[in-house]
């Protein structure tokens, strides 16, 4: 997963102060009997084909971040190489189906369900009689309780990451027969059916040096479609082969090469062949749609989304419906600098479709180093050809991801300690502007999240945000004057220190603004103010000197736009200012301090998307009268040393959906509880923002089985966390996924579980069609 997401379970969640009862919430949210989950917004998009249909045999090349540390996914340095080793080699007795929920693994399960509530909660599960390890031994009894007594917590000898559920159970039996096992809880579980998923043999789990040393390299026993043929660390790769002693359909191709390859390299590795199906950033995902478009095979265009095609006529449309967005920038104006500060990972060298020209005519304006340049770009030039041409056998799957993006308001101190000032911030998003941003253009449905615990389409989801409030700029103006933050106000200026937002740009040395991309991707680019040039209403136009600013390319410019521009664009030095260009709010301050928010983002180039939300972000706050101090962090850093201790007042980063919200989100949103050392334990709430309440609606979710209320339970606390401010749902992330186009039942498979076994490549002269349900 990318820098800015975090792993689902071996990395869990958390959160920080608030006063509870400050807002009213609404009971809606757990009283409904109307089901409120809807549809996913997306389909999975994976070219579905019968097993009819797929060659026998092949080796699938499948890009990773990197090669596992661990083959232990209960470790905390598991990673998701590791789960996606684990999917494929490992019994789960429950799998994820297209919309997000837990279902029964038919392949290890016959059934499984709650045969007592009291004394004891009782769970029985019947085992497939199939069921076998690779060994020939039976699944059986002794598995569960081996990995029971290693994640029960209760022997720290086990250096386990997680031991959620587990901790409940208070003995395991086997049942009425070998295949029948006996799972007693000490106190209700709900989320029961994410226990044993996956499951591994009782020679991993039995003992804590098989557990902590012996699963980190190799899986000597397995028990699903494909087994572990070796991990190399050399060749950066790790290399699944057919289980032979697999009792379910056999699995279609002979070998899957899980491949280390960062995502600034996939577009070039799928080009040279190296690569059969990759995860990749809309940048890439775009030079694949151009190359695919310039093959001139097909009509498909991959980033319309799933089963989506678009006329001309339809792109004219939503061209005209684009038009400009909120504060004056056309939508081509955008793109186009996007573009520019871009770099063309496809290519690999810097050089790519939409830069070329440009660097064309750059050329031609400099004749000193025009012939070096120029056979500088015929090798690059002829590498992107090259490359191009082996990328219409390439298609770009889209669907959308099972997490979310959300921006993350500290509330451990300063301004946003106070939950008024984190509502306010809350109420200047326009978050259907922000999703619209990063799906529109790939096509796909551009909906703001509505909830911190569930995804649209999963059972517990439903749209709290209303406890909070929609986009309203005289509300979050109207919460920042309750607060005390004044329009205008005084501000005191350290010594030596210009007035902030006045004339401090008149020497020519104001904040350092933001870098090209070429810098950014080089570490941190430093810090520069949104919002500090602005002059209160009724003060002088910004002409002359005082209408400085500092651009991409780091030199001064004048508010004037280009000729033909729209008002509000940047033009050279020395060009009059108009006088009819609107001044922006003026500073609110407090006792002497400037509202100013430091905004952390990753500087790296695959972090893009991320850094034009922030930048909208920061000019629908500016409305309100919020400074943003953006200030960009080399991605190693982001989130171990800003996001995790704490360094940040606003950040982006994203977080996957769970089926088992009570379990699994509680650490996010809980209330982070002094440690014995005096600090303060946040678990993985790095917002630091909690209510007693919350926690203790977790706590009833996870102890309900009555699956009604338990949804209820969920979404009542997802209200309050809406309530709280301390983080805010944005929108479902992209999941854009290159793959071979005679490559079928693999791609973006949004929540499901992959199915591995019907994995494959088409027989010649077949075409990709669904297949049969394996419901």
């Amino acid at each position: 997963m990318s820098h800015d997401g975090v792993g689902l379970r071996a990395v869990m969640r958390s959160v920080a102060f608030l006063t509870a009862g400050a807002l009213a919430v609404p009971l809606l949210a757990g009283c409904s009997s109307e089901d409120q989950a809807g549809k996913p917004l997306a389909k999975q998009d994976i070219a579905p084909a019968g097993r009819a249909r797929i060659a026998d045999g092949g080796t699938l090349r499948w890009a990773v971040d990197a090669v596992p540390e661990t083959l232990n996914t209960f470790q905390a340095d598991a990673d998701a190489a590791t789960s996606r080793v684990a999917q494929a080699v490992l019994p789960s007795m429950f799998r994820l189906d297209e919309r997000g929920r837990p279902e029964r693994n038919p392949d290890y399960l016959e059934s499984a369900k709650v045969v007592d509530t009291e004394p004891k909660q009782v769970v029985l599960y019947k085992l497939n009689q199939q069921a076998v390890w690779s060994d020939g031994r039976e699944i059986g009894a002794a598995d569960f309780a081996a990995q029971w007594r290693a994640l029960s917590g209760k022997d720290t000898a086990y250096w386990t990451a997680r031991n959620a559920g587990y901790e409940r159970i208070e003995k395991i039996e086997r049942g009425a027969n070998d295949l029948e096992v006996r799972v007693t809880f000490e106190r209700p579980y709900a989320d029961w059916r994410s226990l044993f998923s996956p499951l591994y043999p009782k020679d991993v789990m039995g003992t804590p040096d098989s557990f902590n040393d012996g699963a980190r390299r190799k899986l000597k026993v397995t028990a699903g479609p494909f087994a572990v043929k070796k991990v190399d660390r050399g060749d950066d790769e790790v290399v699944l082969t057919r289980n032979p002693r697999w009792w379910g359909q056999p699995a279609k191709l002979s070998e899957i090469v899980l491949r280390a390859v960062p995502h600034d390299k996939r577009a070039a590795a799928l080009a040279a062949g190296t690569l059969d199906l990759a995860e990749v950033d809309p940048e890439s995902a775009e030079h694949l749609t151009l190359a695919q478009r310039a093959g001139g095979k097909g009509t498909r265009t991959p980033l319309q989304g799933p089963g989506e095609r678009k006329t001309s006529e339809d792109e004219a449309s939503a061209d005209e419906e684009r038009g400009s967005d909120e504060d004056g920038t056309s939508a081509d104006q955008e793109r186009s600098s996007e573009r520019e500060a871009g770099s063309d990972e496809a290519a690999g060298s810097g050089t790519g479709s939409d830069s070329d020209s440009d660097s064309d005519s750059d050329s031609d304006s400099d004749s000193d180093g025009k012939a070096g340049s120029d056979e500088k770009q015929g090798k690059a030039a002829g590498g992107f050809e090259r490359r191009r041409a082996a990328l219409p056998g390439f298609e770009v799957r889209t669907s959308l991801e099972p997490a979310y993006t959300q921006l993350a308001l500290n509330g451990a101190g300063g301004p946003l300690a106070d939950e008024r000032v984190r509502r306010a911030v809350a109420r200047a998003l326009d978050r259907e502007a922000l999703a619209k941003a990063v799906l529109k253009p790939l096509g796909l449905p551009a909906v703001p999240v509505g909830s911190h615990l569930a995804l649209s389409g999963q059972a517990a989801y439903a749209d709290n945000s209303g406890a909070l409030g929609g986009q309203d700029t005289d509300e979050a103006q109207a919460l920042l004057a309750d607060a005390g933050w004044v329009l205008g106000g005084p501000i005191t200026k350290k010594k030596g220190e210009k007035a902030a937002g006045a004339e401090g740009e008149k020497s020519g040395k104001s904040e350092k603004s933001e870098s090209s991309e070429e810098e950014s991707a080089g570490g941190d680019d430093g810090t520069y103010i949104v919002g500090e040039d602005d002059k209160a209403p009724g003060e002088a136009d910004r002409g002359g000197e005082s209408g400085k600013h500092l651009a991409q390319d780091g030199k001064q410019y004048t508010s004037k736009s280009k000729p033909g521009g729209a008002p509000g664009a940047y033009a050279p030095l020395g060009t009059a200012a108009p006088a009819a260009v609107p001044a922006g709010p003026a500073t609110l301050a407090k006792d002497g301090k400037p509202l100013t928010l430091r905004f952390v983002l990753p500087s790296g180039s695959g972090s893009r998307t991320l850094r034009t939300v922030a930048d909208r972000i920061s000019r629908m706050l500016k409305k309100v009268g919020i400074r943003t101090e953006i200030s960009k962090v080399a991605d190693e850093s982001y989130f171990k040393d800003h996001i995790a201790s704490g360094q940040y007042d606003l950040a982006l980063y994203s977080w996957p959906a769970s089926a088992f919200p009570a379990t699994d989100a509680r650490p996010i949103f809980a209330k982070p509880v002094p440690a014995a050392d005096g600090s303060l334990n946040v678990e993985q709430n790095y917002t630091r923002v909690g209510t007693d309440q919350v926690d203790q609606l977790f706590d009833q979710a996870v102890g309900t089985l009555d699956e009604g209320e338990h949804r209820g339970l969920i979404r009542k606390a997802d209200s309050r966390i809406w309530a709280a401010a301390g983080s805010i749902p944005l929108y479902q992330r992209p999941q854009l996924t290159a793959a071979r186009k005679d490559l079928v039942n693999a791609g973006s498979f949004g929540f499901e579980t992959p199915v591995y076994e019907d994995m494959g490549f088409l027989k010649k002269g077949s075409k990709a069609a669904p297949g049969p349900s394996r419901k």
